[in-house]
């Protein structure tokens, strides 16, 4: 296991104050943080075991940051350094007044924001996806674990058909899509050759996501893990596959194109995926991201026990005592899961915190 090393001095905070810089952001291990996630609430209309407990409950109103608590924060953070926002749920779309909310991100470009982007399990997507356009979204990523109509509705208890809806509006409204598909051992991995088919037909770039022990360590078991290598062994005899050089995504690229033989080879075109491999090789060396809980927590790790509180902070109009206590908690930013390999303990759930 690498480790990694520390180019920071905690001293050095005060110097590290936001100037429109991209180097505020900045923890112990030297990592820089140019992506915020933020979570718009806890609830969602799926089920899917890997992130929902059995029964959920679901926050008050008043217990979820509004969106002028919410602006204020990404305005801060976009000052500090953030680049590139996504906003989750939950499912973002059950949120009322996202679309607005959207417009007001829109106009932090004007200040560094270059990316505002969604991940959405395209239930509603249909009603939306033009406004969504319009408001100024750059791109969405898709979770969709199944194409197989009955593996889906097993997995999600909903159905297929309004999230292939949702793609397709998506689609025509000229927004970038992208699928997420978190495979799981006894329940979508007999269709992984299938799905990277169907998204190669429709152009949709795909990533495969390892099951990682996010919300239920009782539940979570190291034998319904399927690893990169293993996904990348059943498609080999299905496409020539091509490793691409790894960067601060998350996941590992892979170019692919059909073997000679297959119908898919009339498409002529390379197809993109990816895979993130979170338990068989932790990518924490080049973390970049930061969340916020929809209750206002700033998470600096997906596996952290704990978050910041900083609702208070939002509240008040204190901005330089909100960026010192955003620095301090980016700056205690532990190593990952490369370090403690071990699900977390903590009573926020992965459908409150946005992944």
């Amino acid at each position: 296991m690498t480790a990694l090393v520390t180019t920071v001095h905690p001293e050095s905070l005060k110097e590290l104050l936001p100037h429109n810089s991209a180097s505020s952001l900045v923890d112990q291990f030297g990592r820089h943080k140019h992506k915020l996630r933020i979570s718009l609430t806890d609830r969602c209309n799926f089920r899917c075991s890997y992130c929902m407990p059995d029964q959920p409950e679901w926050l008050a109103k008043k217990d979820i940051l509004n969106f002028e608590e919410l602006l204020k924060f990404a305005t801060v953070m976009v000052s500090m350094g953030i680049r590139h926002i996504r906003l989750t749920g939950g499912e973002p779309l059950m949120r009322q007044g996202v679309v607005h909310f959207i417009q007001s991100l829109s106009a932090l470009k004007k200040s560094g924001l270059q990316r505002i982007s969604m991940t959405t399990n395209a239930y509603y997507l249909k009603k939306y996806a033009h406004d969504l356009k319009l408001a100024g979204l750059d791109d969405l990523n898709i979770s969709m674990d199944s194409i197989n109509p009955a593996t889906f509705l097993k997995m999600t208890q909903r159905p297929l058909k309004p999230v292939l809806d949702g793609i397709q509006a998506a689609v025509d409204a000229s927004i970038p899509v992208k699928l997420n598909c978190v495979i799981v051992a006894g329940q979508n991995e007999h269709e992984i050759v299938e799905l990277t088919q169907w998204a190669y037909q429709k152009n949709l770039p795909l990533r495969f996501i390892e099951y990682m022990p996010l919300d239920a360590p009782t539940h979570w078991q190291a034998s319904k893990v399927i690893t990169e290598d293993q996904i990348i062994a059943t498609l080999a005899s299905h496409f020539h596959i091509e490793k691409q050089h790894r960067l601060n995504d998350p996941a590992t690229i892979y170019q692919l194109s059909p073997v000679s033989d297959h119908p898919l080879n009339s498409v002529n075109r390379p197809f993109e995926l990816g895979i993130i491999s979170t338990i068989s090789k932790p990518f924490c060396q080049t973390c970049d991201r930061l969340r916020i809980t929809a209750t206002g927590e700033l998470f600096t790790c997906l596996f952290a026990n704990s978050g910041t509180v900083i609702r208070p902070l939002l509240q008040q109009d204190n901005t330089p005592l909100l960026q010192q206590m955003i620095l301090q908690a980016v700056w205690h930013k532990k190593a990952g899961f490369i370090a403690q390999q071990q699900a977390p303990v903590r009573k926020i759930s992965m459908h409150a915190m946005g992944g």
